[in-house]
């Protein structure tokens, strides 16, 4: 039996029941009034909140800071259900809407495809969504792969699937991921807490998903980032995993996108550079957001500027 998964943060705990049967846990800050921060992890092998550390560090006790573990990762559930970008949309968007205001929301890489969904597809409103070296914004394209296809199928026989999970979890294979999303060198207790969260029971269950391409949006620039009608800001610089060769179209879309090149990173800016862009975070919040009187609609509010 796996050992209990100690938490990703050391802050309060919430739990939310979503769907009437799965448990979102997370953390929170110290503050209580003001405008809700939330920070959303990214998706992958092992990811958890530990993986927005510094950035809920930094806001614990300056505004309302929220950081869940998504349903299948961390101290959440891990029901076996079938995962999708549209079940993720529908999960943050029924956690979301309790919400007294809407909050600003940092996603970090796919999950801000799922955050785009929950705004489109589910209604959601949120004040500001800044996207951390987001999927989607490269001129290739995930592999089409339904539902029940021969890959779906072999990932999900425990005989090849379950091992390939293992495999990919040792604490060396962790290491070597990390350490390509690192420019420097990466903190030993980000992989420690990853191999942790990866051998908890039914761990395995949204990574192999992530495999098969399944929970990426096809078209995501045209689909999902373009209609999007809110203050927006994109953090990049170099992902060895993603690429950014459109990200200049947002500039020509609705005109609310600020774009921040922070150099030198490979995927966690705010990892490396996190004075960098806990300043590109505030600076943003004041000019396209803060700016706005509490009688306008944040979905007609934006700001049209690009920095390198």
């Amino acid at each position: 039996m796996a050992k209990p998964l100690t938490p990703a943060l050391d802050a309060e705990q919430f739990a939310v029941s979503l769907d009437g049967n799965v448990t979102l846990r997370g953390y929170q800050g110290e503050v209580s009034e003001g405008t809700p921060l939330v920070l959303l992890h990214s998706i992958n092998a092992a990811p958890s909140a530990m993986e927005i550390r510094p950035l809920f560090e930094h806001y614990r006790d300056k505004r309302p800071v929220m950081a869940p573990d998504l349903p299948g990762f961390g101290l959440s559930d891990r029901p076996a259900v079938s995962y999708s970008s549209v079940q993720y949309a529908r999960w943050i968007a029924e956690w979301l809407k309790d919400f007294k205001s809407p909050p600003d929301v940092v996603a970090l890489s796919l999950t801000g495809e799922f955050v785009a969904r929950a705004i489109l597809e589910q209604g959601t409103r949120i004040r500001s969504l800044t996207l951390i070296s987001p999927t989607g914004m490269g001129t290739a394209s995930p592999p089409s792969l339904p539902n029940g296809s021969r890959l779906d199928r072999l990932l999900n026989s425990p005989w090849v699937g379950q091992p390939l999970f293992r495999a990919l979890t040792t604490k060396a294979s962790i290491r070597w991921f990390l350490n390509k999303a690192f420019v420097g060198q990466t903190p030993e207790y980000l992989v420690q807490y990853a191999w942790e969260t990866a051998r908890q029971p039914g761990a395995h269950r949204v990574p192999l998903k992530f495999l098969t391409f399944n929970l990426f949006t096809d078209q995501a620039m045209s689909r999902l980032y373009s209609r999007l009608t809110l203050p927006c800001l994109v953090l990049y610089d170099d992902d060895p995993n993603i690429g950014f060769e459109r990200v200049p179209e947002l500039n020509d879309a609705n005109g609310q996108w600020t774009i921040k090149r922070l150099v030198p990173s490979m995927g966690l800016p705010h990892w490396e550079l996190p004075l960098d862009t806990i300043s590109a975070l505030d600076d943003f919040w004041a000019l396209s957001v803060q700016a706005a009187t509490p009688s306008d609609d944040v979905a007609e509010q934006g700001a049209r500027r690009q920095s390198a």
